[in-house]
């Protein structure tokens, strides 16, 4: 959730990727699976996908909860696993493989990724019942359902909260701008050089900017009646964004300079773990840089602004999905819905991952020992799932870099309407 842009590209790739190998492409490198085992196959390009019985591939920071999963489902059912690590470009070289008849039966994945797959025609629905996913987060189950069919099996749910730095700020604030009235008292007092780290950079983050926007009004896409969201229905450039972009103006460098385009991804979260910055807001990935620091620290969800609406930070789910074009797509729907759907292989992807668990019995027996990943299982639950819409991908960058602008001193309504006006023409194209 950190490299919102990086995905950007990655989104942008796709449709030329899958035009690319229509005809069937080349088959990708790497390595087979034993009897029994599961290795891991990390390098640069997808691997082969070899005769393991089930192949899952996922990235490196899963690979290790996958696999003592994946481990436990071969050894019940006698067959042969394969989880593979593709390092970078996950979701492309998916859809490429996948299309050429190379792919996985599995892909561990983001929720985002959804909209995409299911236009590519990259991944299947589950066949799980209201009853098997009444276990899970509303939130979790909503981000995986895509025009009204489950496309992926939730496990980790991720959002963004306040950290606060307690050596500076002792009390939690209940609004936003108490948290920006008590970060400017500390700096003013010498006590921090930042008063609020929001990354933004340069070219912005719509991603960190989410939680400000949407408690001021602004929605990236309306919803049809049906509660999914609506490409038809923008919101960039209407009323509550332009409400959003004039809030943000004052925060920004040419008002109370609490917003700066120098916060960005490369030392928002080292300033406040070193504590020259008196909040943060950032996820739980965050917490190891400031657990290491030593810093005193406590986590809330993002509080809204007095008198507006709650802040709505983007909810993130990681889930599995079974491939459209798996080899052995029993054992694929098998596994998704009962190898990994249960309470002990759940606790293992938590132990694994530290993600807050997306299955709520799961989430409530970690609770107590795991304090600060409740806090963002809560944030989560209190968000919006971030829209798998494939028309998402002409959002990111025309929104942070209005944001970025604003910041800087731009004005808040022209450079608001013309973010709209660009992402409406890319989504007419």
């Amino acid at each position: 959730m950190r490299t919102i842009p990086r995905a950007l590209a990655i989104v942008a790739a796709i449709a030329l990727l899958t035009s690319a190998c229509g005809g069937g492409g080349s088959a990708p490198g790497g390595s087979a699976s034993t009897k029994g085992a599961s290795p891991s196959a990390t390098q640069s390009g997808p691997p082969v996908r070899g005769n393991a019985d089930l192949v899952i591939w996922t990235d490196d920071l899963k690979a290790d909860a996958v696999r003592s999963v994946a481990d436990g489902f071969a050894k019940q059912n006698g067959i042969s696993v394969a989880v593979q690590v593709i390092a970078t470009d996950l979701q492309p070289n998916f859809v490429t493989a996948n299309t050429a008849g190379n792919g996985p039966d599995v892909l561990v994945g983001a929720h985002d990724w959804i909209g995409n797959l299911v236009q590519n025609g990259a991944i299947d629905p589950l066949q799980l019942t209201p009853e098997q996913l009444s276990g899970y987060g509303d939130v979790a189950v909503r981000a995986t359902t895509y025009k009204d069919k489950l496309y992926g099996l939730p496990f980790g749910v991720e959002a963004l909260a306040l950290y606060r730095n307690l050596d500076v700020v002792p009390n939690a604030p209940t609004t936003l701008d108490d948290a920006f009235a008590a970060g400017e008292a500390a700096q003013k007092a010498g006590k921090v050089e930042s008063a609020f780290n929001l990354q933004q950079g340069e070219l912005g983050d719509a991603y960190h900017m989410e939680p400000l926007y949407t408690s001021m009004g602004g929605v990236l896409f309306g919803k049809d009646a049906a509660g999914n969201y609506d490409p038809a229905q923008l919101g960039v450039g209407q009323p509550g964004s332009i409400a959003a972009a004039k809030k943000i103006s004052e925060l920004g460098e040419g008002g109370r300079k609490i917003l700066r385009r120098s916060v960005s991804g490369d030392n928002s979260i080292a300033l406040f773990a070193s504590g020259k910055a008196a909040f943060l807001v950032s996820g739980p990935w965050a917490l190891r840089d400031v657990k290491a620091g030593g810093i005193k620290y406590a986590i809330q969800p993002v509080p809204g602004f007095a008198g507006a609406a709650p802040a709505k930070p983007f909810s993130g789910v990681q889930a599995f999905f079974v491939a459209s074009k798996a080899k052995n797509k029993a054992f694929a729907q098998e596994f998704v819905t009962a190898g990994v759907n249960n309470a002990k292989a759940m606790t293992t992807l938590f132990q694994g991952t530290q993600l807050p668990p997306a299955m709520t019995s799961v989430r409530t027996s970690v609770a107590a020992a795991n304090p600060d990943l409740e806090v963002f299982g809560r944030a989560s639950e209190a968000g919006d799932p971030m829209p798998s819409l494939p028309q998402m991908s002409a959002v990111w960058e025309p929104l942070g870099k209005a944001y970025a602008a604003i910041i800087g001193g731009a004005d808040p309504v022209a450079t608001m309407q013309g973010a709209g006006k660009t992402i409406a023409d890319a989504i007419a194209k």
